[in-house]
This record gives structure tokens, sequence and C-alpha cells, in this order.
């Protein structure tokens, strides 16, 4: 059965041995086993910390967390009752459908509106579906989100959010690259002093690395990554989500309460989001935010002194 439905999360499953696994709690992949042009073995591409919460208590510690309506601490004036990342990967999704089904891929829907719960920290309309589709090399994740405001007041009830993926790529963090950021302004949020912190820098290296405590934010990025190591990597194509950041912990991962001891030397978080400023989206609009992650079939060549 390509697609099993759970108490608690959804199974799909590639008709050529691929598989995901998605929680209703958060609407978060925690699992996506995949096998390369190269090897058709399946190997988990994700990275979960044996100490995530997977029961509903909390947002899961790994694989791709869904974040909306901010990004890390609120900015905006009608966050300001959200926590970190705001409430979507903290929230019970519901399931709505099976999208595809087929030998190509298997997809499925589902979907997060204002609950009482919501509403009580969030005052804004909105419809949010989530769609994730499994291919024999691939997965993607779409993120639609839809104004249902039927305000007719002027000016518009405009949403304003931000959105990201929070990926947690499985891979050797000290042999790690991630490509192409050479140029772009970003951020480094790993700054002592708040100056420091949101003054932007230009990248100069052709490959970045995550040997050190990292956590920058490129802006205006090419929605074009690659991530590679001896041996493998995955490709990350994304749309309409123009920055991306790029999170290690190193040795700080000791401070994380639910990272297990050495996870952080286990994955590299490389994020495509809305983060710098806010989507903004009119009454009845829809907005699609979407990401594919690919299994990279070849050998890249690598070098850790550029």
């Amino acid at each position: 059965m390509p697609v099993e439905k759970l108490h608690d999360r959804v199974i799909l499953k590639h008709a050529k041995g691929p598989s995901a696994e998605i929680l209703f709690y958060g609407a978060t992949v925690i699992s996506w086993k995949s096998g390369s042009t190269r090897d058709p073995t399946t190997v988990e591409r994700l990275f979960v910390s044996s100490k995530a919460a997977l029961d509903g208590s909390k947002p899961v510690r790994g694989g791709i967390p869904v974040v909306f309506p901010c990004f890390g601490a609120p900015t905006h004036p009608e966050h300001s009752k959200l926590g970190q990342h705001g409430f979507a990967r903290s929230e019970k999704w519901i399931w709505d459908t099976i999208v595809a089904d087929n030998e190509t891929s298997v997809s499925i829907k589902l979907t997060l509106e204002p609950t009482d719960k919501i509403s009580s920290i969030y005052s804004r309309p909105f419809h949010l579906a989530y769609v994730v589709t499994l291919a024999e090399h691939q997965i993607s994740v779409d993120l639609h989100v839809t104004n249902s405001s039927t305000s007719t007041v002027f000016p518009p009830d405009v949403l304003e959010y931000q959105a990201l993926f929070h990926n947690y790529i499985r891979s050797p963090a000290n042999q790690v690259l991630v490509t192409s950021l050479q140029s772009l302004s970003y951020y480094d949020k790993t700054e002592s002093t708040e100056e420091g912190r949101v003054t932007a820098k230009i990248e100069l290296r052709p490959a970045v690395d995550v040997r050190k405590f990292t956590d920058s934010v490129y802006e205006d990025a090419p929605q074009n990554y690659e991530i590679i190591w001896p041996g493998g990597g995955i490709a990350i194509r994304s749309r309409n989500l123009k920055d991306v950041v790029v999170w290690n912990p190193q040795e700080g991962g000791r401070n994380i309460g639910d990272m297990e001891e050495g996870g952080w030397e286990k994955y590299v978080c490389v994020e495509p989001g809305f983060v710098r400023g806010f989507v903004k989206l009119e009454p009845g609009k829809t907005w699609i935010g979407q990401q594919v992650l690919t299994v990279i079939g070849e050998e890249r060549r690598l070098s850790l002194n550029l």
C-alpha cells in the first residue's frame, strides 16, 4: 500500500523502495529513505535526534519542520504572542487527501486552519495546505498559504508572514560543503554583538562549511543548492523562498536539551525560506513555497581547504 495512515502519521511508499514518514503533529517529515542513481540501496537522508519528542509534546528536533508565520523570535507586531519559529511546527495538522498515486510518485496533502488555541495567540485568518510528494530519488514539499480573510475594508486585510523549511540533512558535518552561496549578502547570527548580527557580510567562499558554529542567513539566494560530502550529497531546489539559512551548532549542541550526544556531527541544516522581510498576501490570494530535495547520484569533487 503506497499510503498508510496511522493514528499519528502517514507513511508513503514508492514502488521502487523509497519511503517517507510525516507526522500529523507539525506536518513534520521525520524520515526520507532513498537510494541514488548510482546505488539503489535506500538509506535515511534526514537526521532526527534520538532524544526528539515524537508524541506531540514539543516540536521535533530534526527532519523537516515547517516554520510559519515567523522565523526565529517574532519581530512583526502581529506575531508578538508567538514563540520561536511560530506555531505550524507545533500544531496537529488535518489529513486531507491523496494527491497522486502512480508509478512515478506518491503524494498527500495535510491542512491547518485557525483553532481556538491558535486564535488566542494569532488573530489572522489563514488556510495552510502542505503537500508532500515522494519520487524515486526525490522528496518535495509545498506549503500553500491562503489569506482567507473576507474583509472588504480598505486598505486590504493583508497577511504578512515568514515561512521556511528547516531541513536537517543527514551528513558528516565536519566534511560537508554547501554551494552556491558565494558573493551573496548574509547575516552572521553567531556574532557576539547586536551590531555584528545585523550588519551584512559578503560570502567570499566558493563553498561553505560548518566546521565551527554556523548560523547564517543568506538573502536573495539562487534557490539552487548542493550539500556534498565524500560519497554523497543532496541537491535542493526551491521556489518563492528567496533566502536560505545554514546552521549547525557544533559543540554548542550540548546545550540543546533534545539533541543526542554528538548529534551535531551528523547533520547540516540548509533551510530555504522567506525570512528577510515578510510575504504580503492580499485576501483571497494563495502563495506557494516549494522545495525539492534530490539525492546526488554522482561523486562530487571536494576540498575543505578553500
